[in-house]
């Protein structure tokens, strides 16, 4: 069967190490999974059930260069922890979600943040201020079966070579088997689903010409800088 036009490239993000892709199929985003950063977005972190939100799966972009974001005079960094699915399921229970890990990077979630608060004020949805073209910058991708699955280490973000966010993976409210394991009562995972897992405290505004470097202890970095 022919297609009617032609289709879209398929989105991949190297894996580290290896002359091989990850073909990403979605982004699947947990809100506000760490403490520190819920009180600082005014909300009470006592275990909520989790929530989630997504990006469309062309919004993953290697690091380097990128242009800054339209339609935005307060563009934020969230430096995350990103899971990528290598086993798909339904209903998985938290004790058997690790296998279905393929790997691990570390990820920003860049948020259009003034039309996230204009969306949350008009109860609307977010989608234009977190589904936007690029806006999700990426690391290689390292295979479980290299790393282990992280459950601690420092997760930071400098912005000019400033610290601006900073914490560890062991303060995630909801861990990443009870995060896959929740969402997939949801929705059908499958091979080639991002994950990311939330971000610390301390996210603020991104200018034309900064520079940001994202880190994730034993799993990798990514950097980016907004053209001026």
């Amino acid at each position: 069967m022919a297609y009617a036009i032609q289709p879209p490239p398929e989105t991949t993000v190297p894996v580290a190490g290896e002359d091989s892709v990850f073909p990403v199929r979605r982004i699947w985003c947990v809100g506000r999974n760490y403490a520190d950063h819920a009180r600082e977005m005014g909300h009470d972190p006592d275990r909520e059930p989790p929530f989630f939100f997504s990006k469309p799966a062309n919004a993953a972009v290697a690091g380097g260069t990128l242009p800054f974001p339209g339609q935005t005079k307060d563009l934020h960094h969230e430096v995350e922890l990103v899971v990528a699915v290598g086993k798909g399921g339904r209903d998985i229970p938290a004790e058997q979600a690790l296998e279905h890990v393929y790997g691990y990077a570390i990820g920003l979630d860049m948020t259009r943040r003034d039309i996230q608060a204009e969306a949350k004020k008009l109860g609307r949805p977010w989608e234009l201020s977190k589904g936007f073209d690029q806006s999700c910058p990426i690391s290689p991708i390292v295979p479980a079966t290299r790393i282990g699955h992280p459950t601690q280490g420092k997760i930071e973000i400098t912005v000019n070579g400033k610290v601006q966010q900073t914490g560890d993976m062991n303060q995630m409210i909801w861990s990443v088997p009870e995060s896959i394991a929740y969402l997939s009562r949801f929705v059908e995972l499958l091979p080639g689903d991002l994950i990311m897992t939330g971000t610390p405290a301390g996210v603020s505004a991104v200018k034309p010409g900064d520079t940001l470097h994202g880190t994730c202890e034993g799993v990798g970095e990514v950097t980016v800088t907004y053209a001026a």
